[in-house]
């Protein structure tokens, strides 16, 4: 049982609850609304608790801040504004109380799982579960819309699935600095979390989630490039939505384009909807980049003929089973650009995270100036926690003082793996690195030989490898995503992440690398 428990970051962070009391099971609020388990905390500092409403006789969440009184005033004013919107896609919202040392607004209690919790645990999800809950989200977010207002906090953590299927959006914030069109972007952040694991960052909002895999560019992969069998339509909607040059529809719209997905995903012809049918008023909107690829129509009129129009070609063409024409788009995973046909490099059927443990990696740091201090703590780097990290010594040139060709981590998967991405978050941005790849480690494990020992291997190693793909030069964001080069076909074991070129701080900082595949 989870309850929401993340949404866009808070600004700051909310004073201790100690300052005032901890809350307890079997606390009555207000005359009304027992406490009766502590759920979760959200990124806001705010504690969740499930509750019960002693009068009504019915399950609550109860959403606590400390303090009350005008630190709380932008969390009550969109409860109460959120509690006139009704709609079955919307958590509602019973009551909002300002008690001054604390404040807590009570809402539905639904009783499932966040989306940010059902990915995690189970891995990403098929197009058309993916598309039912982001249909189900953007009809929540075009209620609000509807009355002028604006939710805010649309995001994996707020995504709620029933236990009945019914997708609910809760827990809206209503701070006045955020727009409509920050609402339907992270409507396709939601897609593109369900379908890839991953949430995007900087075209979606801050999140405590992983950030989306990217290329060189610092451009996010699209969906098929993250994973294989994602329907070429959907890849291109996704990466629309979070697209910043493009300009996204109004949240209706965007709701009835999803309706029309959805209906042609319970009836399986996803793959022959046809382009895309973003119909909104009589303006053409922003002037589209030749040969994007993708298409928008306009005329509120002609939606509804479209799509049935899109529905009875896709009927049309599952009876008749020709070949019409169309092929899957491949997204170069270096460009960021379309490519036609077949499946991204290196696309292998639903990669997941391939967990690792501390003994499956060591640094790799040969040449003669070799100390042996940077080879610790190189655990941390793949210990699941992006809090702790593996760093170097400090040098007095990005090119490690003159004194190496450059220091690495060597990850041993245990056995040779199908591989489609690795991502190395880092501490800074400015490092240049490759990905390399061979057929053993000469050490065996020996990470207890003598440092002059490891440095012969290293050094083998360092000759030996060949490089998997494009690399890094002086990479202007402090996350690598190395995913192209791999070959579907192939099975790796032993995988080099090889730093050439320090950050400006002249020393390396590593929080945490990722290893996707099967």
């Amino acid at each position: 049982m989870t309850q929401v428990g993340e949404g866009r970051e808070a600004a700051e962070a909310v004073p201790s609850v100690m300052t005032f009391g901890e809350p307890a099971v079997g606390d009555v609020m207000a005359d009304r609304y027992q406490l009766e388990e502590h759920v979760n905390d959200d990124s806001a500092g705010r504690q969740i608790w499930r509750g019960t409403d002693v009068i009504l006789r019915r399950p609550v969440a109860v959403v606590l801040r400390y303090p009350g009184g005008d630190e709380a005033a932008e969390m009550l004013q969109s409860a109460v504004a959120a509690s006139r919107v009704i709609h079955p896609n919307l958590a509602g919202v019973y009551d909002a109380i300002d008690e001054g040392e604390r404040a807590y607004v009570v809402r539905e209690w639904i009783d499932g799982v966040a989306l940010r919790d059902l990915v995690t645990d189970s891995g990403p999800m098929d197009a058309a579960r993916a598309i039912g809950i982001a249909h189900g989200v953007a009809d929540a977010v075009a209620a609000v819309h509807a009355t002028g207002m604006v939710h805010g906090n649309v995001h994996a953590g707020t995504t709620m699935i029933g236990t009945d299927g019914r997708v609910v959006l809760a827990d809206a914030r209503t701070d006045g600095g955020v727009k409509p069109d920050a609402d339907v972007r992270a409507v396709g952040g939601v897609l593109y979390y369900a379908l890839t694991g991953h949430w995007p960052h900087a075209e979606a909002g801050a999140s405590r989630l992983p950030d989306a895999v990217r290329d060189g560019s610092g451009t996010i992969v699209a969906p098929r490039q993250a994973r294989a069998g994602v329907p070429a339509y959907l890849d291109d909607l996704t990466m629309d939505l979070l697209d910043p040059k493009l300009a996204v529809p109004a949240s209706d719209v965007l709701a009835a384009e999803l309706t029309r997905l959805d209906s042609a995903a319970e009836e399986q012809y996803l793959e022959e909807v046809g382009p895309l049918r973003f119909t909104q008023g009589d303006e053409a909107g922003p002037e589209q980049p030749q040969n994007a690829g993708r298409k928008i129509a306009v005329g509120v009129a002609a939606l509804l003929a479209i799509a049935v129009i899109g529905l009875m070609l896709g009927i049309s063409a599952l009876g008749g089973g020709e070949d019409d024409g169309r092929q899957p788009v491949q997204a170069n995973a270096s460009q960021g650009t379309d490519g036609g046909g077949g499946a991204a490099p290196g696309a292998i059927p639903n990669p997941q995270p391939i967990k690792l443990n501390g003994n499956q990696i060591r640094v790799v740091d040969p040449g003669p100036n070799s100390t042996g201090d940077d080879r610790p703590d190189a655990n941390l780097a793949i210990d699941g926690d992006d809090g702790t990290s593996w760093d170097t010594s400090t040098y007095n040139t990005r090119k490690f003082g003159n004194l190496k060709p450059g220091i690495g981590l060597l990850i041993d998967l245990g056995s040779p793996r199908q591989v489609s991405s690795v991502k190395v978050q880092l501490g800074e941005k400015g490092i240049s690195a490759q990905l390399l790849t061979g057929a053993s480690d000469p050490a065996g494990g020996n990470t207890g030989a003598p440092n002059d020992t490891l440095m012969g291997f290293d050094e083998q190693i360092r000759t030996t490898y060949t490089q998997i793909g494009k690399g890094f030069e002086n990479h202007d964001a402090p996350t690598l995503a190395f995913i192209d080069g791999f070959d579907p076909d192939a099975k790796y074991q032993y995988l080099l992440v090889w730093f050439t070129e320090l950050p400006d701080s002249r020393k390396i900082v590593v929080d945490e690398i990722t290893v996707e595949g099967t």
